[in-house]
């Protein structure tokens, strides 16, 4: 048994299918098959039943599959040792960030990050929290950056910031005259939300104790973009909440319209997670420590007192 052999096994049960597979670790097909039949054959089981399409795991090649995953990652952790022993930051970097943070966080340290540290190549991916926390368990991601908290067995939050809550108030809106907010001003259905699945709606709506009722709604809204809620409360069809950092590209003529909240100012809390292994802590650091150095400026009241709303598991 090598580990190499175990680097197959783990391709095929990822894309079931052998060709796919191969590609994805860079070998002829007849090879990867010739190789994880041996290692069938010295085990005297079968891994992978081949009759089904798409090829599925049979019972005890789940079991394999699982302990594969272990070692292959411990040793990958053997390298990882020498790297941080030599100080070197370098390699490929799997980052996975949620769509409601990408967009604004990302162009902050992107090139910082790749000027300060050019040996590393880092493959960034936009996904919600329940594909990022599935491709942390299976080693298909080093980090992401998410809300928290997660509170996911195996899973580290390293937090990076909070990021405020700012009201969105079309003119002649009944909230319109007030300079700042409170949270009990709040009325969850006079409100613009982002579809399911998004953690920031999930915020607003732990923030305002509620839940929807749309049966008096003339609409109902799936959309996962701040911009098109933007637009539709300048329509005068409701006020929205902002991610701070989203303001910072509102138009000039539109900026008299937000309105910040009263201490305590509602937050998310954004941190960066990683597997509890801790492999490759070092670019991790190092991603943490170029994010702190941009946030500082972008966001200047972080000793303000808080609330952040409890995050559910979806994103």
């Amino acid at each position: 048994m090598t580990i190499t052999q175990l680097q197959y096994v783990l391709a095929v049960a990822e894309h079931q299918n052998f060709t796919k597979a191969a590609q994805k670790v860079f070998v002829t097909q007849p090879t990867l098959s010739m190789q994880i039949q041996k290692l069938e054959e010295e085990l005297d089981i079968q891994i992978f039943d081949r009759s089904k399409k798409p090829i599925q795991l049979t019972e005890t090649g789940r079991k394999i599959v699982n302990q594969a995953r272990n070692i292959v990652n411990e040793s990958d952790r053997i390298q990882d040792i020498v790297d941080q022993q030599k100080g070197f930051i370098g390699g490929v970097f799997r980052l996975g960030v949620i769509p409601t943070i990408m967009p604004t966080l990302l162009p902050m340290f992107l090139n910082n990050f790749i000027r300060k540290y050019p040996k590393v190549k880092l493959k960034i991916e936009e996904l919600n929290t329940e594909a990022i926390i599935e491709k942390l368990k299976e080693g298909h991601l080093d980090a992401a950056i998410a809300a928290t908290p997660l509170e996911f067995p195996g899973i580290k939050e390293q937090v990076l910031y909070y990021e405020p809550f700012v009201a969105y108030i079309p003119e002649g809106h009944r909230l319109g005259k007030k300079n700042e907010l409170e949270v009990d001003d709040l009325d969850i259905d006079d409100m613009l939300l982002l579809e399911d699945g998004h953690c920031f709606k999930d915020g607003v709506l732990n923030l305002c104790k509620a839940s929807r009722n749309y049966e008096d709604d003339k609409f109902q809204l799936e959309s996962g973009s701040f911009e098109t809620l933007v637009k539709l409360s300048n329509e005068g069809l409701g006020m929205t909440l902002l991610p701070y950092l989203h303001t910072l590209d509102i138009k000039e003529v539109d900026i008299k319209k937000l309105k910040m909240f009263h201490e305590p100012i509602p937050a998310r809390e954004v941190s960066l997670i990683y597997n509890k292994s801790e492999l490759k802590i070092q670019i991790i650091e190092a991603l943490r420590s170029t994010i702190a150095g941009v946030i500082k400026g972008a966001i200047a009241f972080q000793n303000v007192k808080i609330i952040s709303p409890v995050n559910s598991r979806k994103s």
